[in-house]
């Protein structure tokens, strides 16, 4: 298992979960991935992505204007 780094800042809707889907098909069950992002929809849509797809979401917090997402790869 891995942690890896997503930024997805100054990018809008869907870009965000768009990225995030690219960059999860990548990893393996297990991994962890962090997204960063300006759009305050990510703090939405990630999440709703991940529990589409079988991601868990281990955190998701607006700081400073930025919006982190910190997901965990599903057996999808």
């Amino acid at each position: 298992m891995s942690h890896h780094c997503l930024d997805a800042r100054r990018l809008l809707c869907p870009l965000p979960v768009i990225r995030t889907q690219d960059k999860a098909a990548e990893l393996h069950p297990g991994d962890t991935l962090e997204v960063r992002a300006t759009d305050p929809g990510a703090l939405h849509d990630i999440p709703t992505w991940c529990r589409i797809h079988g991601h868990e979401v281990l955190t998701a917090v607006t700081q400073d204007d930025e919006v982190c997402v910190i997901l965990r790869i599903g057996n999808t």
